[in-house]
C-alpha cells in the first residue's frame, strides 16, 4: 500500500497532542461532556473483566450508531446465544442508551483515545474476535492496530455526507489504506457505496440503511396514561430535539396555531435537556418535566428529561423533528416518530439523515417545512384532516419497515466473519 501523507501527518499530530489528553478530558468532564468517573476508559483502563468465549466488539460514535449496534447485537445473539459483546462509544447520551437497551452479555465502554497507549491497552484487555465499525467514525490508529493483530474487521451501514465523501476522494491514498483492513464493507445508501467502491477499489454493496430496522422506543404505559390525562382533549404537537435558535421558531409557529386553536399545546423536547430552564423562560415560565410540574392550562410544556422522547412521540399526533430548521444543523433521526405513529414534519436541513428522510419522503411519509408559517399550516392541516394524517403515518411506517432485510443480511455476514473457535484463554488482563 502506497505511503499516505495524510495518515502520516495524523499520526504525528496525535503523538504531539497525546501528553495533553488528560487536561482536555478533564475540561470536558467539568462541562458535563465526559463521565468523570469513567475517564480511565478513555486511556484503555477498565474495571470490567473480559467475558469468556467469543467476543464481538462494535464501535459506535453516538446515539444513532449505538441504536444500530444494539439492533445488530440482538440479531446476532438470537442466532448464537454464546456470544458476548462490547460496545465502545464516544458520548454520555450513547452510554445512557446502551444502559437502557442492552440485552444480557453486553458491556459498554467509552472509546479509547486514538493514540498508541490507549489503543494498545484496549485491544490487550478485550481481545475481540471481530471488530465492527458502525457508519463513519473511523479512527486510524485503532483500525491499523487491530489489523496488525489480525482481528477481522467490518464496516457496516457506512453513511457519509457529500462533503465527507469529497474528502475521501481527495485523500484517496489515506482512504484506501483505512479501508484495506476491512474484510466486509456495506453502505447504507447508493452515493456512499459508489464513493467507497471507488476509494477501496473493490465491491461495496448497498444493503440499505440499518437505522430503518431500529425498534420503536419503549414507552412506559403508566407515564403515557398519566400525561394523556393531563392533556385531555387538547390538540397537541411536539417539537423534538430542538437546538438553540429553533425554539423561537416553533414558539412563533405555536402562537399562529393558537389563533386558530386556542387550547393547543406545544411540547418542546430539547436535544440537550440542560437547556430546559432557558426554553421555559422563552415560553413565559412554561412548566418543565425535569421539575415534575404538571401541564395544567399552560400552552407550552418543556420535556427536558432523558430517555422519554418516545413517550411524547406516542402522545403527539404531529411531530416536528428539529435540528433541521437552521443551516448549521444537519437533522435528527425520524425513525422514532415513524414507528410510534406520529405524523412527521421536518425543516430543510437534514444532511445527516438525508437518506432516511429521502426514503420516508419519497413514500409520502413526511412533510418539509421551513419557517413558522409553514410549520403552523402543516400542523393545523394534519390536526384537521384525520385521513391525510393516517395516510402519512402509514407511508412512514411502511418505509421504515424496509430495514429488516438489511439487518438480517448484515448480521449473517458478521457471524460468518467471527471465528468459530473459542478465543484464547480469557483471564482478563490488567489494563497496565
Amino acid at each position: 500500500m502506497s505511503f499516505s501523507p495524510a495518515l502520516a501527518g495524523y499520526s504525528a499530530a496525535v503523538r504531539l497532542l497525546a501528553p495533553f489528553a488528560g487536561l482536555w478530558l478533564n475540561d470536558r468532564a467539568r462541562k458535563g461532556k465526559e463521565d468523570s468517573a469513567r475517564l480511565p476508559e478513555r486511556f484503555g483502563r477498565y474495571a470490567q473483566a473480559r467475558p469468556a468465549g467469543r467476543l464481538i466488539w462494535l464501535h459506535a460514535a453516538s446515539v444513532g450508531e449505538s441504536g444500530v449496534a444494539l439492533s445488530l447485537i440482538e440479531a446476532m445473539a438470537a442466532r448464537d446465544n454464546a456470544l458476548s459483546f462490547v460496545i465502545s462509544t464516544g458520548t454520555r447520551t450513547s452510554a445512557d442508551l446502551v444502559a437502557r437497551r442492552a440485552p444480557p452479555r453486553v458491556t459498554h465502554v467509552y472509546a479509547p483515545l486514538d493514540s498508541a497507549g490507549p489503543v494498545r491497552r484496549f485491544l490487550d484487555h478485550w481481545r475481540p474476535d471481530l471488530g465492527v465499525f458502525v457508519e463513519s467514525e473511523l479512527w486510524p490508529n485503532l483500525i491499523l492496530a487491530a489489523e496488525a493483530r489480525r482481528i477481522p474487521l467490518a464496516l457496516v451501514n457506512a453513511r457519509m455526507s457529500p462533503k465527507s465523501l469529497a474528502r475521501w476522494r481527495r485523500w484517496g491514498k489515506a482512504g484506501a489504506r483505512l479501508l484495506k483492513p476491512f474484510a466486509f464493507v456495506a453502505a447504507a445508501d447508493a452515493r456512499t457505496a459508489d464513493a467507497l467502491c471507488e476509494v477501496r477499489g473493490g465491491d461495496v454493496p448497498m444493503l440499505g440503511n440499518l437505522k430503518l430496522a431500529a425498534p420503536a422506543p419503549r414507552v412506559d404505559a403508566g407515564a403515557r396514561a398519566a400525561f394523556a390525562e393531563q392533556i385531555g382533549a387538547r390538540p397537541v404537537w411536539l417539537a423534538a430535539s430542538t437546538h438553540a435558535g429553533e425554539d423561537e421558531i416553533v414558539l412563533a409557529a405555536h402562537a399562529k396555531l393558537r389563533a386558530a386553536e386556542p387550547r393547543a399545546l406545544l411540547v418542546i423536547a430539547p436535544r440537550h435537556p440542560e437547556r430546559g430552564e432557558a426554553i421555559a423562560l422563552l415560553a413565559d415560565a412554561a412548566p418543565r418535566r425535569a421539575r415534575f410540574e404538571p401541564v395544567n392550562g399552560a400552552s407550552v410544556y418543556v420535556a427536558d428529561t432523558l430517555g422519554e422522547l418516545g413517550l411524547f412521540y406516542a402522545l403527539a399526533p404531529v411531530s416536528l423533528v428539529a435540528g433541521s430548521l437552521l443551516p448549521h444543523l444537519k437533522g435528527h433521526n425520524p425513525i422514532e416518530p415513524a414507528k410510534l405513529n406520529s405524523a412527521i414534519l421536518t425543516g430543510p436541513h437534514v444532511e445527516s439523515f438525508q437518506d432516511v428522510f429521502g426514503a420516508i419522503q419519497a413514500a409520502g411519509g413526511a412533510q418539509a417545512t421551513h419557517d413558522a408559517d409553514s410549520i403552523a399550516k402543516a400542523v393545523l392541516t394534519l390536526w384537521r384532516d384525520d385521513a391525510a394524517r393516517a395516510r402519512q403515518v402509514e407511508a412512514a411506517r411502511a418505509a421504515t419497515a424496509q430495514g429488516a432485510g438489511a439487518l438480517d443480511m448484515t448480521a449473517r455476514r458478521l457471524l460468518e466473519l467471527t471465528p468459530k473457535r473459542p478465543a484464547q484463554a480469557n483471564t482478563a488482563h490488567a489494563s497496565a
